[in-house]
């Protein structure tokens, strides 16, 4: 129990920075998202059913937050979290968080989540519903992609794992 309460508040704080601090890091528009790399962190380290729930539950909080189209990022981040379960192994569960393999999760589930969740936002705009959704899909992917190497980098130093293969 203390470890979801726990959970809780590491999903709350970066909620708190997703929509206050993170704009501000804003390229052309495009912002990382750290609730997505939570939610690959979590499906890591806990198994898909957790994640899954997990993913409903940020991406839910995000929209409550955010207020822009109610449900799509839940169901996004809902999707990406069931996806990025299918990587769960509990033998291997520290050596995943401190290699390689967890920043190319963390760009499976973005860029799924981003096909996704812009295929609907991006509906009924100017322009090009493809060029749109490419466009944000690789821009916001790689700008995740760039901050989730950060946690894999503590995560090997904390644990000691000398090379990140």
């Amino acid at each position: 129990m203390e470890y979801y309460l726990r959970s809780s508040f590491v999903a709350l704080g970066l909620l708190i920075l997703q929509t206050t601090f993170v704009p501000f890091l804003s390229i052309q528009g495009y912002v990382p998202d750290l609730l997505l790399i939570w939610v690959v962190y979590f499906a890591i380290r806990r198994g898909q059913l957790e994640a899954t729930v997990a993913g409903f539950s940020a991406g839910l909080l995000q929209d409550l937050v955010t207020t822009q189209f109610l449900g799509l990022a839940a169901f996004s981040k809902t999707i990406a979290g069931f996806a990025a379960g299918y990587f769960y192994n509990e033998n291997n569960t520290e050596q995943t968080l401190s290699s390689y393999r967890f920043v190319l999760v963390v760009l499976l589930c973005s860029v799924l989540h981003n096909v996704i969740y812009f295929a609907i936002f991006l509906q009924g705009g100017e322009g090009s519903l493809v060029t749109g959704l490419l466009e944000s899909t690789v821009a916001t992917s790689i700008y995740t992609v760039a901050l989730g190497v950060l946690p894999m980098f503590a995560f090997a130093r904390k644990h000691g794992f000398a090379s990140l293969s």
